[in-house]
């Protein structure tokens, strides 16, 4: 890349003031507390990460990534954004590309829903289709040097390019909100990872600042993730070359171990299987009246399993999940029977143990 001019630097300073004034501008998502039986003793919190202008909890990575890249000298007047996405990712960065007047581009699988791929195109993003996950990110890379645009590469750059410190993070943010409860520091934090960015950003903030809450994080089957962070637990090094297989999750779990994934920041995964986390997602929005998309179906499954424990114990305590995404974003496939038995994925099983445990308040065997 050539050196910066001053022209490129006005144009900088610009972009930087209409992305912040665009933050100054919007308001804080909700943090909902869900009811649960007086006599477990637990508080449940969501964050509702649907509420921001593109819908999912990736408009804060994407933000920070617009910055980060615009800091760094990356981005200037009329470069193309590259992007390797399942989809959240790029709905929010295709925005933040039109707010700036950017040209975006993302590359994704065939799989990926048509209701994400019409809201990228909403914004005035395109998309490029590939046939494998694995191919996202060579194409993408790629298809940035073939343009001589900026590969956002979120999957690199998510743990670095949010503020673990503070300076309105999510985590900042929840414990925020939680000032006044009446457990206003959690026992359980619990998040899924797509990029790592969110887990890596909660897990040091709450050393940063010493609170006793822990870190667990939920993981589809068959991810890279869960095995990559049980052999950093039995004390080897964590291996770049950790392997699983394509998500039927959208925006969580990874065929490959990804550089923002940071194992030592967490306290505990859990691995859920994909059928539990459409039961979990379909569970809540008969319970709670919370419409949302499968990966928060991924959380809530390690959430109960948490809640449980914290029963078990006799603790009083709260646990605090996130709302990732709406769920009008899946009507043609994890809300769909037809697509969900074309995958075979059948809820049904893990609808029971869900409705065993709120009876009982126990989490069956």
């Amino acid at each position: 890349m050539t050196r910066e001019s001053a022209q490129d630097r006005v144009w900088a300073d610009e972009a930087i003031r209409r992305i912040n004034a665009e933050n100054n501008r919007s308001a804080d998502t909700h943090l909902y507390s869900v009811p649960l039986p007086e006599h477990w003793g637990v508080q449940l919190y969501l964050k509702d990460e649907s509420t921001h202008r593109t819908g999912s909890l990736k408009h804060r990575l994407a933000r920070s990534l617009f910055l980060f890249g615009l800091v760094n000298g990356w981005i200037r007047e009329g470069t193309t954004i590259v992007e390797a996405s399942s989809g959240s990712t790029a709905v929010s960065e295709a925005y933040f590309a039109q707010l700036l007047g950017l040209p975006f581009i993302a590359v994704m699988t065939r799989t990926t829903s048509r209701e994400k791929i019409a809201l990228i195109e909403q914004f005035g993003g395109s998309c490029r289709l590939v046939d494998h996950p694995s191919e996202v990110y060579e194409a993408a890379a790629e298809l940035a040097r073939s343009c001589n645009g900026h590969y956002m590469d979120q999957f690199t750059y998510a743990e670095r390019a949010t503020d673990w410190r503070g300076n309105n993070n999510i985590a900042e943010s929840i414990f925020g909100q939680l000032a006044l409860e009446e457990h206003p520091v959690p026992s359980w934090i619990v998040v899924g990872a797509g990029t790592g960015g969110t887990s890596a950003t909660i897990g040091r903030y709450l050393r940063y600042h010493r609170y006793d809450t822990k870190l667990a994080v939920v993981d589809p089957e068959n991810s890279a993730f869960y095995p990559a962070w049980l052999d950093c637990r039995d004390g080897s090094a964590v291996s770049s070359n950790a392997t699983g297989l394509p998500s039927r999750i959208e925006g969580i779990g990874r065929p490959r171990m990804e550089p923002s994934f940071v194992p030592a920041v967490i306290d505990h995964m859990i691995q859920v299987p994909d059928a539990a986390s459409v039961a979990a997602m379909r569970h809540l929005q008969r319970y709670a009246r919370l419409h949302a998309g499968p990966s928060t179906g991924t959380n809530l499954w390690g959430v109960w399993q948490l809640i449980a424990g914290l029963i078990a114990e006799g603790r009083r305590g709260s646990v605090v999940s996130l709302l990732c995404d709406g769920g009008d974003r899946y009507a043609g496939n994890y809300y769909s029977p037809e697509w969900l038995r074309s995958q075979d994925l059948d809820p049904a099983p893990h609808e029971a143990t869900l409705g065993e445990f709120f009876a009982t308040g126990v989490w069956p065997a």
